[in-house]
């Protein structure tokens, strides 16, 4: 059996916190045909941006987020619903977005609906028991680092995207004095469209546990975190597994 990067991982994780991580299923190849078309799309099938430090995220999520970050200071942003017809009208101009006379909350929405409508969700669900499992440890420093291995795990595409709207939610939760949205208040919201449950009819209160972890996550001092893992102080151990470019959410 050939040993790689994430067999080592997945070896960590169960040996250190008994997390046992499910084999991720080979996706049979998608073929798209979706030419602006931008919900219900596989991330590898949108029309990407390279945006330095984070690397190719999808145009709609690069736009949206630059448009909101000018109207950050929106009073309950992501928890107010946005108007429907509105909403489907922008939808209806398949991927031509004209944010300029748009309403911030219709496109806060928008975002939420894109990362819930991914066939796939951005945290894959092979990793869903895995996340709940490592939020549940007692130990604070074993709990972040059973979190960022996890996190290594992560496809890179799926990475990079998550980073970047961590980033970006990090920059709206610092205007909370005028938005009244805290980390706290995000983490709520976006945490079912992140971690959608198996039966998305119910949520458990495990998964609402998860919210803490997504606040560290857009901490501007981890956000940043270069796609290096240090397994020193992880494993005790004086070698160091260096990961690839991108396959690291920085907790």
């Amino acid at each position: 059996m050939k040993v790689t990067d994430d067999n080592v991982i997945q070896f960590h994780l169960q040996v250190l916190y008994g997390i046992n991580v499910k084999s991720f299923e080979k996706k049979k190849a998608r073929v798209f045909i979706s030419g602006v078309k931008v919900f219900g799309v596989p991330l590898e099938n949108l029309a990407r941006r390279y945006i330095p430090e984070f690397g190719l995220i999808p145009c709609f999520l690069v736009d949206a987020s630059s448009f909101l970050l000018d109207r950050a200071g929106t009073v309950g942003l992501f928890r107010k619903p946005g108007s429907l017809p509105r909403i489907k009208n922008l939808r209806l101009n398949n991927g031509e977005w004209c944010f300029s006379t748009a309403f911030p909350y219709d496109v806060a929405t928008l975002i939420k609906q894109f990362c819930r409508e991914l066939p796939d969700p951005l945290f894959p669900s092979e990793l869903h028991a895995a996340l709940l499992k490592a939020q549940s440890l007692s130990c604070v420093q074993d709990r972040m680092s059973a979190l960022q291995l996890l996190s290594c795990l992560l496809p890179a595409r799926n990475s990079s995207c998550l980073h970047y709207l961590f980033d970006f939610l990090f920059k709206v939760s610092q205007r909370c004095g005028e938005n009244l949205m805290t980390s706290s208040n995000l983490a709520t919201v976006f945490a079912p469209c992140l971690l959608p449950p198996p039966n998305k009819s119910e949520m458990t209160e495990g998964r609402f546990e998860c919210n803490g972890w997504f606040q560290s996550c857009w901490q501007r001092d981890t956000a940043r975190q270069t796609a290096k893992v240090n397994y020193e102080s992880t494993v005790q151990s004086s070698k160091t597994l260096d990961v690839k470019d991108g396959r690291l959410l920085s907790l």
